[in-house]
């Protein structure tokens, strides 16, 4: 019997021991993507001082810079997913890099705050579609009870990125210059790129897909969609999902761009002591992750249902850490307030590996990706009103302190509110049972 790790949709049918140990070669590699396309985020907070400097911005202006990744991040998300499901998984994801390293080589040289906003609309662009491949390649080669895991391990590098680009870049930009993090950044990538082609199968530019054990049917006997792609943007279930990973990326969007200027501005701590105080949070966050996916496997395995384990597990997570970030926002700084801190930017990551392999349970294979792509071009609205209005705020308030008070506390009661609402929305279970009896439907409307 051949399992559905051995399911690989680019590649037919491997025997299962070694299907197995190619798709976890795979997840590390994924791993390694997303822990780059994090680090490459994060270069812009660590050097914030020198770069305001440099180009002598305010707090409002460098809000606008943080949040320019996110303009064309919706817009790239929902093309270019249109793209790479017609592309086989190796070439899509080197291609991605290629692009995200061609985005950074202008910022290795002295230049302009234009130039600087252009590259990093353009890298935010290319990085839209990147969390969708993933967790599609990650679907496609697991087990359900399998997915969360894989993902999470996938997802992991979204806080070791960070975890490690803080010391090191931080260490680059202070002996160097802030351009000198993207000189190191294009390096990494060049070498991510090369082992990429060199350990994945050799396969041709266009994707073919075999769907795995578990899918939602709905497909005809030919093998054509017979259900409209925008029917699957009504099931509750997708509004779920929205609502989870936008609270997710609250949080995403404001620790990269905001933690180290907040611990400097807010707390008062050097810029020494925020490299390394601002990798704590993404320590945290590595087993935070990785113990959710493990919670949600345990529970598939056990019995509970994916509603439970994808939707109910991941809300439980985003509301622990919205009322961290209320609670940190009422206290002194000291080690108290770290502690929460730590807390509230540290369970981000799960509504994108948790509640993502909820909607693997019910996606057909050849659907994930644009579906996967729809989602993140909502939540990246996100990553655009978050670090603005966080600068805007700041800008406006009697002092900075007050200021990330006033908006952490905003943001702590939204993440809260959408945790709670978005877990209850998403259910697998009901979302597979409705697009079952659309299948029906309209192949009955076909047929007559």
């Amino acid at each position: 019997m051949v399992t559905t790790e051995a399911r690989l949709g680019d590649v037919g049918v491997r025997p299962p021991r070694q299907a197995n140990r190619r798709a976890w070669g795979i997840v590390v590699l994924l791993f390694l993507f997303f822990t780059l396309n994090f680090a490459d985020k994060a270069a812009i907070g660590l050097g914030s001082e020198q770069i305001r400097a440099d180009l002598g911005l305010t707090a409002g202006q460098y809000g606008l810079l943080s949040s320019a990744f996110f303009w064309l991040f919706a817009v790239g998300a929902v093309t270019l997913t249109a793209v790479l499901r017609k592309i086989s998984y190796t070439w899509g994801a080197g291609l991605l890099m290629l692009t995200w390293i061609a985005s950074m080589l202008p910022l290795t040289v002295p230049t302009s705050f234009g130039v600087l906003l252009a590259c990093r609309v353009a890298l935010g662009f290319f990085e839209g579609p990147a969390h969708a491949l993933c967790q599609s390649i990650v679907a496609d080669r697991f087990a359900p009870e399998k997915r969360a895991t894989a993902g999470a391990v996938v997802n992991a590098g979204s806080s070791v990125g960070p975890l490690v680009a803080a010391p090191v870049l931080t260490w680059v930009i202070l002996t160097w210059s802030w351009h000198a993090a993207f000189v190191a950044l294009v390096g990494v990538g060049v070498l991510w790129l090369i082992g990429w082609f060199w350990y994945t199968e050799k396969l041709p530019f266009k994707r073919s897909d075999t769907p795995a054990t578990g899918d939602a049917k709905v497909e005809d006997p030919n093998g054509n969609i017979v259900v409209p792609f925008h029917r699957l943007l009504t099931l509750q279930s997708f509004w779920g999902l929205v609502l989870l990973s936008f609270a997710g990326y609250l949080i995403s969007s404001l620790k990269v761009a905001w933690l180290p200027a907040f611990m400097n501005e807010g707390l008062g701590y050097s810029a020494t002591t925020v490299g390394m105080l601002v990798t704590l949070p993404y320590i945290a966050a590595v087993g935070v992750l990785l113990s959710a996916g493990l919670l949600s496997g345990r529970l598939m395995r056990k019995g509970c249902s994916s509603r439970v384990a994808r939707g109910y597990v991941t809300g439980a997570y985003l509301l622990v850490g919205g009322l961290s970030m209320i609670v940190f926002t009422q206290l002194p700084a000291g080690p108290a307030q770290m502690v929460f801190v730590i807390v509230a930017f540290a369970v981000n990551s799960v509504a994108f590996s948790v509640a993502f392999a909820g909607a693997s349970d019910f996606l057909p294979a050849k659907q994930r990706v644009a579906f996967f792509g729809c989602i993140i071009a909502a939540y990246s609205v996100a990553g655009i009103v978050a670090p603005f209005g966080l600068g805007l705020i700041v800008e406006h308030a009697p002092t900075a302190a007050q200021g990330y008070s006033t908006g952490f506390m905003f943001v702590g009661v939204t993440v809260c509110v959408l945790g709670v609402i978005g877990g209850l929305m998403l259910n697998p279970e009901k979302a597979k049972a409705r697009l079952e009896q659309l299948t029906l439907e309209y192949a009955a409307r076909e047929a007559r």
